[in-house]
């Protein structure tokens, strides 16, 4: 074997051990951004009985409890995500999720502008349509 050979054989072998010495220490049930710890150890982000994640696990993986507060019931940084039944059902709260800049036609979105000036809700298109669908769902019960 040459030198460079040997080198680019060392160097996989320190990446393979790396990479399962990192698969062993992963905890699986981590923290994620926008939960806290107790409620990610309190099973906020358990799923149900289908293996998929419910919806309060949604949200909080997906972040809207930085903007949206807690109990999603608005901050300084974003709007109240209570009673949204009275300006969606599923098909379009889903389609804004999806694409909220493309969704933003209503005039309490020229409100939302001024009161939340630089505010931007993220897009969830590249999200599972069920997922959202989840989100959509309980969003509309509250």
């Amino acid at each position: 074997m040459t030198k460079s050979q040997i080198w680019v054989a060392a160097f996989i072998g320190v990446f393979g051990i790396l990479f399962l010495i990192q698969q062993m220490t992963t905890d699986k049930g981590s923290y994620t951004a926008g939960s806290s710890y107790e409620e990610s150890t309190t099973g906020m982000n358990q799923s149900n009985s289908g293996g998929e994640p419910d919806a309060k696990a949604l949200i909080a993986t997906l972040g809207c409890m930085n903007c949206h507060g807690g109990n999603l019931e608005g901050t300084q940084m974003g709007p109240s995500l209570v009673n949204m039944k009275e300006y969606y059902n599923k098909e379009t709260l889903i389609a804004y999720l999806r694409n909220p800049e493309g969704n933003m036609s209503a005039a309490r979105f020229n409100d939302y502008k001024k009161k939340y000036p630089g505010g931007l809700m993220p897009g969830f298109g590249n999200r599972d349509v069920k997922e959202l669908g989840k989100i959509a769902d309980y969003l509309l019960e509250r």
